[in-house]
């Protein structure tokens, strides 16, 4: 186990290293450049070629991507143009948000998608398994965006039951150690200040975790449906095993190997892909951050976080590939 964390540790130096590279061409190659965003309307031919005579970039490419590698590797990712502050000192502050949002996303999908997937196999043809088909077609087509507005407009305009946009209340006085709004209500005991700052992700939550839950829905059902006619669970019926045990021991823990790669994708997908909903509800993350970065022309803020988003995606991948470990125990063996 330890060796595979080793290698897929290892195998992320030259996956953000060509990374960068791409990156470092791409925004170069952006219409103006970081030059004229910078300047704006102040931008005159005198102005710019100071900045690139101060930052560098009238060098070599390769010396301005030499530079730029020296920096990445003292874990500096620039400064952002719009803000004035380190990009990853904005990341820290902004991540939290998309973190508990992405984990409130997944209970919804995961707590739905797997016992409705589940049961659906068990019971194929009936009046579930077809619900389950339908819910996960609405749940890849319907637009996230679309699907955010509606439930914002219901249940949040309408009918009140929810706030409409931000990580809390304005009026409400909390203390904020870890930024993590509902972690930091259970630790400083603000009780109120953490039942607001859950009741805040709910629309948000479920906006985001519709198309994971369609997709977990699917896997599991089809997973499910594999298993279960499987020879070893025909033969672990034909001994007399509880059902309980049946469902447990053979057919849920061998069909979870496939939907356990689904949703380690989905974490993946979630950090780096909740731009639409936070912007829909004004959620202070790491996606709408990003948003007003590629608005506002903030390349660094661009470099940074996506550079930072792979190195989260590809973390969650490695916990996913130690995990199965965990549940199969051959595969440890051959780990």
């Amino acid at each position: 186990m330890l060796r595979l964390v080793v290698q897929r540790l290892l195998l992320l130096i030259p996956l953000l290293l060509g990374l960068s590279v791409l990156l470092f061409a791409w925004v170069r190659a952006l219409p103006g450049g970081p030059v004229t965003a910078m300047l704006g309307e102040r931008y005159t031919p005198e102005a710019a070629a100071a900045i690139e005579a101060e930052m560098g970039l009238d060098q070599p490419v390769w010396v301005q991507y030499g530079k730029y590698l020296g920096q990445l590797l003292q874990g500096d990712l620039g400064t952002s143009l719009r803000t004035g502050r380190p990009v990853v000192e904005e990341f820290l502050v902004r991540f939290p948000a998309t973190m508990e949002l992405t984990v409130v996303a997944l209970v919804f999908a995961i707590g739905i998608g797997i016992p409705l997937g589940y049961v659906a196999a068990r019971r194929a043809g009936s009046v579930v398994d077809h619900a389950s088909v339908v819910v996960s077609l609405v749940g890849v087509t319907v637009p996230v965006f679309f699907l955010a507005f509606i439930l914002k407009y219901l249940f949040a305009v309408e009918l009140g039951w929810f706030p409409s946009a931000g990580r809390q209340s304005t009026t409400m006085v909390a203390t904020h150690p870890t930024n993590f709004y509902v972690l930091d209500g259970l630790l400083t005991a603000e009780w109120d200040a953490a039942w607001d700052a859950l009741v805040h992700l709910v629309l948000p939550g479920i906006a985001l975790g519709s198309i994971p839950l369609a997709i977990v829905a699917r896997m599991t059902r089809a997973a499910v449906s594999e298993v279960q006619n499987a020879d070893y669970v025909r033969t672990a019926r034909a001994k007399g095993i509880t059902a309980a045990r049946l469902r447990g021991d053979h057919i849920l823990r061998n069909a979870m190997l496939p939907v356990l790669t689904t949703i380690g994708l989905q974490v993946g997908l979630l950090l780096s892909g909740a731009v639409l909903t936070e912007t829909v509800f004004a959620f202070s993350g790491i996606g709408s951050f990003l948003a007003q970065a590629v608005f506002n022309a903030d390349y660094p803020v661009l470099q940074g976080f996506v550079l930072l988003i792979a190195v989260v995606y590809a973390l969650v991948n490695l916990i996913v590939d130690v995990s199965y470990g965990l549940i199969d125990p051959r595969l440890r063996r051959q780990q």
